[in-house]
């Protein structure tokens, strides 16, 4: 029904992909390797083909027209969610099989993993290994619920106080054209940074505590990336769902890094092609993914770092991360020129520009961009081992927890009485 509710046609989608994987699920018990790869490839088959035809095939057909081929750019409408659910139907054959005794007898439990509300349109994906005995035997108490619903309230604070707030910022810096220079050029992409953060690990923080209301622990989705100190560590704490899915489905796979150096580097550039054209059909996202390969290639060249290295590269990680989101959130190659055009040598100032600047720093904004840089930060995880404690202080910070999930909430919904539709970024994905 929540499905059906935003995508009432594709909801038939979702259901033969819950029908089909599961249907291939119970063929892969007939003995037999070779009878077994061909369901498994059979099955890999048709996922990625609906993935193909509804996600892709318009791309396709435009990259080949630009060859010189007139063909019809098919429109087709993408389903709301589908790299998220296709990837979890994958994630369910794969592991059945590895590994026979995961394969699901019952329909409704396997679309229930599948079509779980909380997390079926913007992940975080959950693979079938790690929650299978979930779905069987789990847990509620009302101190489940309260820590759900407190991390649900986080979620939505990300979101909506900050998320929007400076994607407004980034909005106006990535549609100035020639009204850009150094300032709001280097401010753009820095806020955009912070939206795309806040927007995506608050919905993953809204499914997390939406499935621990209902008894299901998943697994964090982002780790403070903004703190790492290499591009490696960067995808280690980004998005953990999709790179521990990429990971452990394709990576190894390929042969991971057991077949020599030069194989190792070209699965890891086959993983982040693969990555950057899951976001999103267009050049932008390929070449996104192929900037952070890139730079993960050239980390796996260079001997151990030193102390030196390590404190240096850190600010240059944070660099790579921005320059790279800079490729993710322009709408063409040419607009993101523009943008690193004027990063690099944007020093023309003119009346224009200092009119973009001020609609961008206005106090709230200001104060949502702080916000932003402040706890992009890991602060909580601090907070949160103080609270753990027996003593009285620790007692406190705990009741503070709920205190503050209670005001945050009170905001929140003042800021939606006045706010426009803003859906999350990773709907589109």
């Amino acid at each position: 029904m929540f499905y059906a509710f935003g995508e009432p046609v594709y909801v038939l989608l979702l259901l033969a992909s819950v029908v089909v994987n599961y249907l291939c699920g119970l063929l892969l018990q007939r003995k037999g390797r070779a009878w077994q790869k061909t369901v498994l490839a059979g099955t890999v088959a048709v996922n990625l083909g609906l993935l193909c035809v509804f996600k892709y095939a318009g791309f396709a057909v435009a990259t080949l027209n630009s060859l010189g081929i007139s063909l019809p750019v098919p429109e087709i409408a993408l389903p709301v969610g589908i790299s998220f659910f296709t990837f979890q139907g994958l994630s369910y054959v794969i592991d059945c099989y590895r590994d026979r005794t995961l394969i699901s007898r019952s329909l409704l439990k396997l679309a229930l993993y599948i079509s779980f509300f909380p997390q079926l349109i913007a992940g975080p994906i959950v693979k079938y290994h790690d929650i299978s005995l979930q779905i069987d035997s789990r847990e509620t108490n009302p101190t489940l619920t309260a820590q759900g619903i407190r991390r649900f309230i986080v979620g939505l604070s990300k979101k909506l106080l900050i998320a929007n707030t400076v994607g407004r910022m980034a909005d106006l810096a990535f549609g100035a054209g020639s009204a850009l220079d150094i300032r709001s050029a280097w401010l753009g992409a820095l806020c955009y940074c912070l939206q795309i953060y806040f927007d995506f690990s608050g919905y993953s923080d809204m499914a997390i505590g939406l499935g621990k209301m209902f008894g299901f622990s998943f697994q964090k989705n982002f780790n403070y990336p903004f703190a790492s100190g290499s591009i490696q560590e960067f995808w280690r704490r980004w998005h953990i769902s999709l790179s521990t899915w990429f990971r452990d489905y394709l990576y190894i796979p390929l042969g991971g890094n057991r077949k020599g150096k030069a194989r190792t580097q070209l699965n890891k550039c086959l993983v982040f092609f693969c990555t950057g054209l899951w976001h999103g059909a267009s050049w932008n996202f390929v070449l996104w993914g192929l900037w952070h390969g890139a730079f993960i290639i050239l980390e796996g060249l260079l001997p151990p770092p030193g102390k030196l290295r390590r404190t240096l590269w850190r600010p240059l990680t944070l660099l790579v991360v921005l320059l790279g989101f800079v490729l993710f959130r322009a709408e063409t190659l040419a607009q993101a020129g523009n943008i690193f055009a004027n990063m690099a040598a944007g020093f023309d100032f003119t009346l224009e520009g200092a009119s973009l600047l001020r609609a961008m720093l206005t106090p709230m904004n200001l104060l949502a961009l702080t916000a932003g840089c402040v706890f992009s930060m890991p602060l909580q995880p601090r907070i949160k081992a103080l609270a753990e404690g027996e003593n009285t202080g620790a007692a406190v910070l705990r009741v503070g927890s709920y205190v503050c999930a209670g005001a945050l909430f009170i905001l929140c919904v003042m800021h939606l009485s006045g706010a426009e539709f803003d859906p999350f970024i990773y709907f589109r994905f």
